[in-house]
C-alpha cells in the first residue's frame, strides 16, 4: 500500500500541524534523509541551535497490528510532531533517497525491532483483517503516553538482541562523564569566562545531555543559564548549581553499586523515565487524600503543576505531577481543599511522587480542614528527613503554623522557634497576609533551595489557595 498526501494529512493531529509540517518538508533543511523498506530516517536542521533526529516506521501495513509510528528528539508534545510528518511527506513525493536494508542506521533498526515484536514475522492471509491505513492521529506513536495530566515516557532504544536497560544506562553513563568533565573544565577557567553568558553554551551542553537519555539534568542545565548575572551573588548561586550536577553526575554513573532505592530516585532525577504502566503496576496506597497546596512552574515551554496530598489515615505526603504545553489545559480535577479516596501508586525509591489510580466517586468524604501545622523546627526535621534521602530534591511540601513578617530586609514565616525565609512573588505574600491579617496561621508551603513559597492558608471556615501561576492564561484553569 503506497501512501499519498492524503493520508499524511490524515495522521496529522490538526491542519495547523499538518501545515507546519509541510513547510517542514524543504530537503534542504535535512541530512541524512533515506527510506529502506517500511522505515524512514532523517535529521532535521531548521534553526534551532541542535538538529533533530527523526524517524518514522510505516508498517509493515499488511502485517497483524502493525501501526505507523514515529519518534523525533524535538520536545513537541504532538503526536505525530511536524519533524515526522515532514519525513512522511517527503517520501510520499519521493524525495527520499532509497536503500538496501543494510543502509539502515542501527539505532533506527533497533527502535523498529522493539516495537514491532514477534506479531511482526507473522504474514496475514485473511484480508479482511488487513489494517485500512492511517486514520487517525492515534495511529502515530511518538514514544510514550504523552497526554495531559502525565509524565511523558519515551521508549528506550533497544538493540536487537541485548538488554535495552544495560544500553541504555551505557549511554546515560557516557553523558554524564561528558557532564562531569565539562564541569571540571568549567571550573578550571573560572566563572568569569565569558562563554558563560552565552545562551548557546549552556544550551549545546544541554542538547547532549537530551541525546544521553538525561533530559531532567539538560532541564537544570538551561536554568543555570538564566543565573548568569541575575543577581549580585549569581557566582555562589552558579557555583551550587554546578556543584548538585557534579554530585548526579558522579551518582549516576555508579548506579549499580547503590542500595535500589536510593538507585531508582537518582536515576530518575538524572532522567531515567519510568513507564506509567509499571508504576501502576505496583502495590497501591489506598487512603482518603487531602489536597493540600498547589504549585505551577514554567520549564521551557511546558507548564508543570504540582499537587500536594496527605493521606488522612497515614499521613503521609504524595506529589501529583501534570503538565501541559502550548494550547493543553492543565488538570482541574484535585482543586486545593477538596478530598478523595483513592488508590496512589509511588514511584520507585524515596521519591514522594505518585500517580493516582481509582478513584472511588460514591465513598462519601467528610470535609475537614488540613492538619494542623507544626512550628518551624518540627518543618526542619520533616525537611531533613526528605533530603538525606534525596538530596537532589527541589520542591518539597511542609505544613507549619507560623506568622508572615519581615526580618533582615526580607520576608519570613517566623513563630517562636525561628526564622525561614520566603521567596514568594508580591500577589502570594500579600494574600497571605490578607487573608491570616497577620498572625500566625497553619499553611502548606513549598520548600525550595531559593526559600519558602506559600501554597494555602488553612483557615477556620475555608482554604486559600495562594499558589504560584507559572502564566496567567492558567488562573482560570487553576
Amino acid at each position: 500500500m503506497r501512501w499519498t498526501v492524503e493520508h499524511v494529512a490524515a495522521v496529522a493531529p490538526s491542519p495547523n500541524q499538518f501545515a507546519a509540517g509541510d513547510e517542514a518538508s524543504d530537503v534542504r533543511r535535512w541530512a541524512g534523509a533515506g527510506h529502506a523498506g517500511d522505515l524512514l530516517w532523517g535529521t532535521y536542521r531548521g534553526g534551532q541551535a541542535e538538529p533533530y533526529d527523526t524517524w518514522v516506521d510505516i508498517g509493515p501495513v499488511h502485517r497483524d497490528g502493525a501501526e505507523p509510528k514515529s519518534r523525533c528528539s524535538c520536545p513537541s508534545r504532538k503526536v505525530p510532531c511536524k519533524h515526522s510528518l515532514a519525513l512522511l511527506l517527503l517520501w510520499v513525493r519521493h524525495q527520499l533517497a532509497e536503500g538496501l536494508d543494510a543502509d539502515i542506521p542501527v539505532a533506527v533498526s533497533a527502535w523498529s525491532s522493539r516495537h514491532r515484536g514477534a506479531v511482526a514475522a507473522e504474514p496475514i492471509t485473511d484480508p479482511a483483517r488487513l489494517p485500512a491505513g492511517p486514520g487517525t492521529a492515534t495511529d502515530v506513536d511518538i514514544g510514550g503516553d504523552s497526554q495531559v495530566g502525565s509524565s511523558p515516557d519515551p521508549p528506550p532504544v533497544e538493540p536487537p538482541g541485548t538488554n535495552g536497560r544495560d544500553d541504555r544506562v551505557e549511554r546515560m553513563a557516557s553523558g554524564l562523564g561528558e557532564l562531569d568533565r565539562w564541569l571540571h573544565d568549567r571550573v578550571r577557567s573560572g566563572l568569569s569566562d565569558p562563554a558563560l553568558a552565552k545562551y548557546a553554551t549552556w544550551d549545546h551542553l544541554a542538547a547532549r545531555l537530551v541525546d544521553a537519555q538525561a533530559g531532567a539534568l539538560a532541564n537544570r542545565v538551561r536554568r543555570m543559564a538564566g543565573l548568569v548575572g541575575a543577581s549580585p551573588d549569581w557566582h555562589g548561586e552558579l557555583l551550587a548549581e554546578m556543584a548538585m550536577l557534579h554530585l548526579l553526575a558522579r551518582g549516576g554513573r555508579t548506579l549499580a553499586t547503590l542500595p535500589d532505592p536510593l538507585a531508582d530516585t537518582l536515576a530518575m532525577a538524572v532522567g531515567w523515565q519510568v513507564r506509567q504502566a509499571d508504576v501502576l503496576g505496583g502495590v497501591p496506597e489506598s487512603d482518603v487524600w487531602d489536597v493540600v497546596g498547589r504549585s505551577d512552574t514554567r520549564e521551557d515551554r511546558i507548564v508543570v503543576r504540582r499537587t500536594w496530598l496527605r493521606g488522612r489515615t497515614s499521613g503521609r505526603l504524595a506529589m501529583a505531577l501534570c503538565f501541559a504545553a502550548y494550547r493543553q489545559s492543565l488538570d482541574v480535577s484535585m482543586p486545593v481543599g477538596s478530598s478523595f479516596d483513592a488508590d496512589v501508586h509511588r514511584y520507585p525509591g524515596p521519591s514522594l511522587r505518585v500517580l493516582v489510580g481509582e478513584r472511588r466517586p460514591d465513598t462519601v468524604v467528610a470535609q475537614r480542614p488540613a492538619p494542623p501545622g507544626g512550628n518551624l523546627a518540627t518543618a526542619c526535621h520533616q525537611l531533613g528527613d526528605v533530603l538525606a534521602a534525596e538530596p537532589w530534591a527541589e520542591h518539597v511540601a511542609l505544613t507549619v503554623r507560623a506568622a508572615l513578617t519581615r526580618s533582615g530586609g526580607r520576608w519570613v514565616l517566623a513563630d517562636e522557634h525561628g526564622a525561614l525565609g520566603c521567596c514568594a512573588g508580591p500577589r502570594a505574600l500579600a494574600a497571605v497576609l490578607c487573608e491570616s491579617g497577620g498572625r500566625p496561621a497553619d499553611m502548606t508551603v513549598e520548600w525550595t533551595p531559593a526559600g519558602l513559597i506559600p501554597l494555602t492558608v488553612h483557615l477556620d471556615d475555608r482554604v486559600v489557595d495562594v499558589g504560584p501561576l507559572a502564566d496567567p492564561s492558567f488562573v482560570d484553569a487553576a
